[in-house]
């Protein structure tokens, strides 16, 4: 994981206590500050929502922080991004947020860069991918908060009643996909296209075909090259129209109703994270993982996810904001959250922790990924509307009848228009 880096971290963590940025001194220079923070929730109920998390944490930072309060609003992952928005647009910005893109408050000057706010060797110790994901024309804005890469989950008890093995490829994939279907699996390959979030499925699909959003040199969208054109002709051709993806069209699959399928014994498999195998485990399900199939073998990347915190200009709390950062991204803050929502660190020294420590073994499959893995291209202005037509748009490139190079060239129409439209702005 990352060991090049290691050397980097330490050295520099040396000098932490000498050399930081302003904003990290003493807790006693601080005036009574109130600083408001609204959070995504990764739990799955009250008994364990994200709102405990961040209240124990906020209790342990004020008591060596006087004169610093933290307030935290949780908010579900379906309301939280317009809940922050409606903020910032009613003149009422938090002063941290945390949820899932950063690039548009970047671009309207909002935020604080990330050198503004914490110590060198926070700084430094971000995975690197991760810290050139959070990069908005070479800037750091973006400061990772959790991180998740995705296998191909599957049912190991359907698996065995159906005789078959792990697919490496995707002629074996469809062989078990096919074996499944004969013993009665509703769902041989969920294969969820909706408007939740096909842009996740998509790109891992794309990957697994050698293609992708953008170029192999991560420069302009190719989403309507010959790799993926060919990626979701396969797909359309060898599971979706023989109907071995199940009695609901991926086009109207939602990913929550593929997961809960899933916990329901339903689905042979699909493409996981890490908070779906602690949810179908508790239901008593064996559940198998293995890379993502590729074409020929093993995709040449996984598909990586990364969600954001950030920090807003608006209220000028940049020292105590700095502060707070600092602690909550100590290691055994972030290996906390991971190991209790299932979600990889994104600093090299927790990762490095939990590659050793036994007790997270059920994650080591999702971190050995995360170095080759990629992500999507969250930095770039144009994103949301690309994200916005993919999921729009995608689920009519597998249908029986559909046309994949007409549809991705239709969403490569619209990508080239956000493009234009983000450099005029």
């Amino acid at each position: 994981m990352q060991r090049r880096y290691i050397s980097l971290v330490a050295a520099v963590a040396a000098l932490g206590t000498t050399i930081a940025l302003a904003g990290c001194g003493g807790a006693g220079e601080a005036d009574e500050v109130t600083l408001r923070l609204v959070a995504a929730d990764y739990g799955n109920g009250a008994e364990n929502s994200s709102q405990k998390y961040w209240d124990e944490l906020a209790d342990r930072f004020e008591a060596g922080n006087a004169g610093i309060t933290v307030d935290v609003r949780v908010h579900s992952w379906k309301d939280v991004d317009r809940e922050v928005a409606e903020m910032v647009a009613d003149g009422n910005a938090p002063d941290i947020a945390q949820i899932g893109a950063y690039a548009d408050y970047a671009d309207q000057g909002r935020l604080y860069r990330v050198d503004e706010l914490v110590t060198i060797p926070t700084q430094a110790n971000f995975l690197p991918e991760l810290s050139e994901a959070g990069q908005t024309e070479q800037v750091q804005y973006g400061l990772p908060f959790a991180a998740s890469t995705r296998l191909l989950f599957f049912n190991e008890d359907l698996f065995a009643d159906a005789g078959v093995g792990a697919p490496e490829n995707w002629s074996q994939l469809r062989a078990a996909a096919e074996r499944l279907k004969a013993r009665g699996v509703t769902y041989p390959f969920a294969l969820p296209l909706g408007s939740e979030e096909s842009q996740a499925e998509a790109m891992i699909w794309m990957l697994s075909g050698g293609g992708g959003y953008r170029d192999r040199n991560g420069g302009f969208y190719a989403i309507d090259s010959e790799s993926n054109v060919s990626t979701f002709t396969w797909l359309r051709d060898n599971l979706v129209t023989p109907g071995l993806t199940g009695p609901v069209e991926p086009g109207k699959l939602d990913r929550a109703q593929a997961f809960e399928a899933f916990t329901r014994g339903e689905v042979g498999m699909l493409s996981g994270h890490p908070t779906l195998m602690r949810q179908a485990e508790q239901r008593g399900i064996k559940v198998g993982m293995v890379p993502m199939p590729g074409v020929d073998g093993r995709a040449r990347a996984s598909m990586g996810v990364a969600d954001w915190m950030m920090a807003f200009r608006q209220n000028g709390h940049r020292k105590e904001i700095g502060r707070f950062l600092d602690f909550a991204y100590r290691d055994e803050n972030v290996l906390e959250f991971s190991g209790r929502y299932d979600i990889l660190p994104v600093t090299v020294s927790a990762s490095e922790a939990m590659a050793a420590d036994g007790k997270h073994r059920r994650l080591w499959k999702f971190l050995e990924a995360l170095p080759t893995s990629e992500l999507y291209p969250s930095g770039e202005m144009s994103w949301a509307k690309v994200s916005a037509s993919v999921k729009r748009n995608i689920g009519e490139a597998v249908a029986p009848q559909g046309d994949p190079a007409a549809v991705l060239k239709r969403i490569a129409s619209d990508a080239a228009r956000a493009e234009s439209e983000a450099a005029a702005e």
